[in-house]
């Protein structure tokens, strides 16, 4: 188990690492948000056009990857929604069962649902290198591959999430992941 559990840690690492650099998107999409409204206005009062449909593309852009590759971090730090009413009560190990039925059951299949689902479009959008039609407008196909490497990650954190709730009933664990995670474990 001890090996199963440092595969674990290393996805944990690297769901982490994903999810600190993406999270500093936050400051870069206000910014630029607070840039197209300024110069919308701006714009407006000088008679001239400020911004274009990059901009506030981009902005679109930068949300979606925030809200994709967060998924996993949140999955990561325990703080997706639960409805806690009765989970919160229970003893670690049963608590470790309700996570790995979930993820087994749900998280996992979704996640490759998803991937597969989401491949053909992906595919022929880089096939014809797809655009915007919007004048001005991003290329979609890159912003449409991070909708397979976003799943992708969350699969591999639904793996590390498996792999702690096995051990917590097996009695390897520390007993459920947030016990984990408040000990610094898991990276």
């Amino acid at each position: 188990m001890a090996g199963w559990l440092r595969l674990a840690r290393g996805i944990d690492g690297t769901t982490t690492a994903v999810g600190t650099w993406f999270s500093w998107l936050s400051v870069v999409m206000v910014l630029l948000g607070a840039y197209n409204a300024v110069v919308r206005y701006l714009g407006r009062y000088l008679g001239t056009h400020l911004s274009s449909n990059a901009y506030i593309e981009l902005q679109w852009y930068m949300f979606s990857l925030l809200f994709l590759m967060g998924a996993a971090y949140t999955l990561r730090q325990n703080r997706h929604v639960r409805v806690d009413v009765i989970y919160g009560r229970l003893r670690p190990r049963a608590r470790a069962w309700i996570d790995l039925a979930g993820t087994v059951l749900f998280l996992i299949p979704f996640s490759v649902s998803a991937i597969v689902l989401t491949w053909p479009p992906v595919r022929n959008s880089w096939a014809v290198l797809e655009v915007s039609p919007d004048p001005g407008g991003l290329p979609r196909y890159p912003i449409k591959s991070m909708i397979l490497v976003a799943f992708a990650l969350l699969l591999l954190q639904g793996a590390a999430e498996t792999i702690r709730a096995v051990a917590a009933i097996r009695g390897h664990g520390p007993g459920d992941a947030e016990t984990e995670r408040a000990r610094g474990g898991g990276g």
